[in-house]
C-alpha cells in the first residue's frame, strides 16, 4: 500500500512514537466511548491495550475499510470474537517481540518466590516470624514449559543458569531446536510425571481450552509447581482449587479465570498459591518496544511490503 490520507488508529499520540511514515492520518484512540473518527475511514487498527474484548472488538462491524488488525499483546484470544465482523483479507497481528523478556522475567520470578517460599517470609516479616529451614531450589529440578513459541523459548534462555536436571518442551507440532526436542500436546502423559515445575506460556485456543483439568493435574508428581503466563482459561479452576486444597500441588499464576479475579473467590486464599494481577508484559520495557514495533509495522504498511508477526488472515 501507498501511504494515503487513510486513517491510523493507535493507543499513543502519534508524536510520542518516533519513525513513523508520513502521509497518514494518525488518531488516538485508547477505548474511549467515543472514536476519534469514522471507522470507515480506517486502514490499520491498533487494539487498545489490556482493555479487554469489548472494547477491542466494539469498532470492528464498522470497519469496512480495515487492512490490518495489530494487538500489543502476545495472545489475539481478545480479538478472535470479532474477526467474522471484518471483510476477508484482514491480516491480524500479535506484539511478538514485545513482551517475551518481560514476561520471562516474571515467570523466573514466580519459580523462585513459590520455590523458595518467598510469600510465607512476606508474612512473617509482617509478624516478626524468624522462618528460618530448608527450602525447594530450581537447581536439580525438571522443567516442562507446555506452550514453546517465542515466550516459552525466552523463558528457557532464563532457565540456562538455574542449572535445572532437564528442560521438556511442548507446542503444537513437534520439531527440533538448537536446545532439543519440541514434543507435542500428545506427549503432555508421559511428560508431566516427570516435571517438577510445570509453565504454561501457551496461547489459548480451542486446543487449550481447559488443558490443564483433572487429568493434567493429577499426574504431576506430588509436590509439583504449576506456573501460568498464558490465560486463564488454559486451567480448570475448580480442579486446581482441588489439588491446591488438599496440599497436594503448588501454584503460582500470573492469569486466573474469571480475570480479574473478584473478591471473596476461594482461589485468594487457597494454600500454596502466589498470585500475580497479569502484569507478565506490564513494565517498563512494554511501552518502549511496543511503540518501535508500531513504527516498524507501519513503515512496512506504507511501503507495501509485508508486515509482521501475521498470525491469521480473515476469510
Amino acid at each position: 500500500m501507498t501511504a494515503t490520507t487513510a486513517d491510523v488508529w493507535l493507543p499513543f499520540p502519534a508524536e510520542e512514537i518516533d519513525g513513523l511514515p508520513g502521509g497518514f492520518n494518525y488518531l488516538f484512540w485508547d477505548g474511549e466511548p467515543d472514536y476519534p473518527a469514522d471507522p470507515a475511514d480506517c486502514a490499520y487498527y491498533v487494539v487498545p491495550y489490556m482493555k479487554g474484548p469489548e472494547v477491542a472488538v466494539r469498532p470492528l462491524a464498522a470497519m469496512g475499510a480495515v487492512q490490518v488488525v495489530q494487538t500489543l499483546s502476545a495472545g489475539i484470544d481478545h480479538v478472535e470474537p470479532g474477526l467474522g465482523l471484518l471483510p476477508a483479507g484482514v491480516r491480524l497481528c500479535n506484539a511478538k517481540g514485545v513482551h517475551e523478556a518481560s514476561t520471562a522475567e516474571l515467570t523466573l520470578a514466580l519459580i523462585l518466590a513459590s520455590l523458595r517460599g518467598v510469600p510465607g517470609f512476606v508474612h512473617g516479616q509482617d509478624r516478626e516470624e524468624w522462618r528460618s529451614g530448608f527450602y525447594p531450589a530450581l537447581a536439580d529440578k525438571s522443567v516442562l514449559i507446555v506452550g514453546y513459541g517465542s515466550i516459552g523459548s525466552a523463558i528457557e534462555d532464563r532457565l540456562v543458569p538455574f542449572e535445572c536436571a532437564r528442560v521438556a518442551r511442548v507446542a503444537r507440532s513437534a520439531r527440533t531446536t538448537a536446545r532439543g526436542p519440541v514434543r507435542t500436546l500428545g506427549d503432555l502423559p508421559a511428560l508431566l510425571p516427570e516435571a517438577d515445575v510445570v509453565i504454561l506460556s501457551t496461547p489459548l485456543n480451542p486446543s487449550t481450552q481447559g488443558l490443564v483439568g483433572a487429568d493434567f493435574l493429577a499426574a504431576m508428581p506430588d509436590g509439583a509447581l504449576l506456573v501460568n503466563v498464558a490465560r486463564g482459561g488454559v486451567v480448570d479452576t475448580k480442579a486446581l482449587l482441588c489439588e491446591l486444597e488438599s496440599g497436594r500441588l503448588r501454584a503460582a499464576l500470573d492469569v486466573t479465570d474469571p480475570e480479574p479475579l473478584p473478591a471473596g473467590h476461594p482461589l485468594w486464599h487457597a494454600p500454596n498459591v502466589l498470585i500475580t494481577p497479569h502484569v507478565g508484559g506490564s513494565t517498563s520495557a512494554f511501552e518502549p518496544r511496543a511503540k518501535r514495533l508500531l513504527a516498524a509495522q507501519l513503515t512496512r504498511f506504507a511501503a507495501g511490503e509485508p508486515v509482521h508477526n501475521v498470525v491469521t488472515t480473515t476469510g
